[in-house]
Formats: C-alpha cells, structure tokens, sequence
C-alpha cells in the first residue's frame, strides 16, 4: 500500500523472534459485524459445511475483492497471519517487524464453490514469484502464502503450487514463492475495520496485483 510505494517501511527480511515487536493480549479495536457486501458475518461460527482458506496474494484490499466476487462464496475478511507479534497493528506490521502476511479469509461451502476454483482466483491474480514483494508493494507483508484447514485443500495446494510452478517457468518466471502451511498452527488476527472490504467503502482505492496471465490448468 502506499507506505511500502515509497520504500519506506518496507522490508524484504523475515523478522526474528528476538527482533519482532511484542504485540498485545487482545484485539484493540472492534471488527464490522457483517460483510459490507454480502451482509453475512465477519466472524464465525462457520455454517455447517462450510470452511475457512486462508490466502496472500499482496495488498489485501484487492485481494478480497476478487474472492467476495466469486459466485456462492460465503463471507470475506482480511488480516494479519503467519507471523509472530499477536494482535498487530496495520502500522506495525508496515515495518516488516511482525512476520505477518496480508492475508484474506475466504469462507465457502465446498459442494457449491469448488476449492480448485479459488485456488484458481489466487494463482491467476498475482505472480507467485515476486517473493517479499507484489509489483510496487515490497516487503515480508506482501508475500504469496496459502494456509489451508482441510486435507482437500492441502492436497490441491500442492498440486497447483506444482503446476503452476512449471508454467511459470516455462514462461521465464522464477520459481514460485508461495507458502502452503496448515492454518491450524498460524492464528488469523483480523485487520482495522477500514480495511474490510476497502474497496467497496472507497471504490477507486488503491488496487496493486501484478498478474502472469498464466491460467491455472485442471488439476
């Protein structure tokens, strides 16, 4: 976003445990109740027969928008995973001093919106080769990362990291980047109220994604 456009919080270095800031016990601020668009709870508990997957694929306000699109999804939010400082803040996690991601939970019913097509939404949307970076945004915060809590989306993780990854270079890319890691060892903690769903509340905000034009082949 625009602190990292300038380079001046950016960090391109998983921060230390020793180095990460502290953190807090609790949550400091309140979360919307439901989605600005789909009107359906920000927070759980999940539907029965629905589950939760985790993904990073750079600045989160576009991010999210392209999964509460997607047909049959269920609710949408964005937040702070795979780091080490709890309960951060959006400044904070700006200097590179967390280890958190900007993620986005999507929440979906398996038997009506297949997981291999979000998965499809998340390697067709950013370059899954930028490492610590997605076009102008640079640092750890921009990272592709995907944290899964079923076995069907851990199996088909890896599949179309492996697929992808040898488009990619066939197409001169580098390798893909992306982290796959269960979700159950990596909290999700909710981002400011601002920032959920940013770009319904501020259409014409700030959207990076710097796409490959590479589509995601059946799996």
């Amino acid at each position: 976003m625009f602190s990292s456009l300038f380079g001046a919080t950016a960090k391109t270095r998983m921060v230390t445990p020793k180095d990460a800031l502290p953190g807090r016990s609790a949550r400091p601020f309140d979360v919307p109740a439901t989605h600005a668009v789909l009107g359906t709870p920000l927070e759980g508990p999940l539907p029965e027969g629905h589950v939760a997957l985790y993904l990073g694929l750079g600045c989160f306000w576009g991010a999210e928008k392209r999964f509460w699109r997607v047909p049959g999804v269920y609710t949408t939010a964005v937040g702070y995973q795979g780091g080490i400082t709890p309960h951060p803040l959006y400044d904070e996690v700006c200097t590179g001093r967390t280890g958190h991601a900007e993620n986005v939970l999507v929440v979906y019913d398996p038997d009506v919106v297949p997981t291999y097509d979000l998965l499809k939404v998340f390697w067709e949307n950013h370059d899954p080769t930028q490492g610590y970076r997605q076009g102008n945004d640079i640092g750890t915060q921009y990272r592709s990362a995907l944290y899964w809590t079923t076995e069907e989306q851990a199996e088909l993780a890896e599949r179309s990291r492996a697929a992808f990854d040898a488009l990619v270079r066939a197409k001169g890319y580098g390798q893909v980047t992306t982290e796959l890691a269960p979700a159950a060892d990596l909290p999700f903690y909710y981002a400011e109220a601002y920032h959920q769903q940013y770009l319904h509340k501020v259409p014409n905000g700030y959207d990076c994604h710097s796409e490959t034009g590479i589509a995601l082949p059946p799996l």
